[in-house]
């Protein structure tokens, strides 16, 4: 059996982010398919919120090793600050250095054919190229997203810090893999020499996660008849200020309520594990929504998936600044089978994977015009039991299963290309 380490600082049990599930999710299937995963992750320590919910699907006897790692804005700051240089490029560059002595160790012991380093953690391939260099292991690197892109990073010495590590992957890597058709194009024309070993695997849902739930219904849901309830709509994680930004939408809603066109006999929000919830509650007064709202705290994994299967209907908003990526969460919206409303940029991916389904209820997140228009509709739609449901198509096609198998076929173009006169060197 063939063998892949796998940096990864998302990985159990790091809670609060979707992003675990695309290396867990690999980890479980690679076995199958003839790969063996070895998985070199952060220790525990350096994870702001850890849970053991999803422990067990780490299958037995996966190698998983965890390097020294501190946050330095929780563990090295001092009077509420820090230097720059310290989390840079990201809070965790305490990683790199135990990293790498432990992979060149799981590297000794375990010779895998591969070495994968995942984003959004930048450290994970700073840690991979400095394996790959040492000891010239093929390298695929899985940016998912864009890195350095307009206005992100912020700090300009942190942008010019993620184009260095994007640029040496872009040089370095045999293959960089994104998540959506758009980011792979962005970089495509970025660096017109690497476009070629630039593919798309993208994000995908965990059916054996949902084959084993049945729907977790509230009392109040159970009780009450569709025809005298609100739509319970529900927005399942976070809600980043800037790429999924609610203001518009909570205007919109504090405009249909002043018109008399919804209350809150119509229609309920409920926001799961947005974290900034202080924010949300902000914003949802400023513009007299707070009743169409509610704010509820996060949850373990197969419950939040059981809550998506329960509702009426599902929230996705991604902005216009992120029409390259899809949020991870999509793909278990459509395996949840239930209506999607999108509040994003009608030509992004995001868009796109919704229509590629036969969902049509998207408006711009950014237009309280648009999203006044598009929520009386959705609530008409729903008590006539007319709103469109995912195509079975689309489902079966965004399973994990599948996402593990192509990733299969390009680890095998990997290990059969490796470089057969490598000579390592330092730096």
């Amino acid at each position: 059996m063939k063998k892949i380490l796998m940096i990864a600082y998302h990985f159990p049990p790091l809670a609060g982010s979707s992003g675990i599930q695309r290396t867990l999710r690999f980890v479980q299937h690679l076995p199958a398919l003839g790969w063996q995963p070895l998985v070199l992750s952060a220790d525990p320590r350096a994870y702001e919120k850890s849970s053991g919910d999803l422990m067990a699907d780490v299958p037995q006897g996966t190698v998983v090793r965890r390097a020294f790692a501190l946050d330095t804005a929780r563990h090295l700051q001092l009077g509420g600050r820090y230097l720059g240089w310290m989390a840079r490029p990201d809070r965790w560059i305490s990683w790199k250095f135990a990293a790498i002595r432990e992979g060149r160790r799981m590297i000794d012991e375990f010779k895998p054919d591969v070495i994968w380093s995942t984003y959004p953690i930048a450290t994970a391939h700073v840690i991979a190229s400095a394996l790959h260099r040492k000891t010239g292991i093929a390298w695929v690197a899985d940016f998912r997203d864009p890195m350095a892109h307009a206005g992100y990073p912020a700090d300009p010495r942190t942008w010019r810090s993620y184009q260095a590590i994007e640029e040496d992957a872009l040089t370095r890597a045999s293959y960089s893999v994104f998540t959506t058709p758009g980011a792979a194009h962005m970089y495509q024309q970025r660096y017109p020499a690497a476009a070629e070993r630039i593919v798309v695997l993208e994000n995908g849902y965990d059916e054996e996660s949902f084959s084993a739930l049945a729907p977790l219904q509230s009392d109040e849901l159970r009780a009450v008849g569709v025809g005298t309830r609100p739509l319970l709509l529900l927005h399942s994680g976070i809600v980043y200020p800037s790429e999924r930004d609610p203001t518009q939408l909570f205007a919109a809603l504090g405009r249909l309520k002043k018109e008399g066109v919804l209350t809150t006999a119509d229609l309920r929000i409920r926001f799961r594990a947005c974290v900034h919830d202080e924010l949300l509650q902000h914003l949802a007064k400023t513009h007299g929504a707070q009743d169409f709202i509610e704010l509820c705290p996060a949850i373990p994994y197969r419950a939040a998936l059981a809550e998506m299967m329960a509702v009426d209907a599902l929230l996705v908003m991604q902005a216009r600044n992120c029409n390259a990526q899809i949020p991870a969460k999509i793909y278990e919206y459509l395996r949840a089978g239930k209506p999607i409303l999108g509040l994003t940029d009608a030509a992004g991916d995001t868009a796109a994977v919704l229509r590629g389904a036969g969902l049509s209820d998207i408006a711009a997140l950014d237009s309280v015009d648009a999203i006044a228009h598009v929520l009386p509709t959705l609530v008409r739609d729903w008590r006539r039991g007319n709103l469109r449901l995912p195509k079975a198509l689309a489902v079966q096609k965004a399973s994990r299963r599948g996402r593990s198998e192509s990733l299969v076929s390009l680890l095998e173009q990997v290990a059969h290309q490796r470089e057969r006169n490598f000579v390592p060197v330092s730096g």
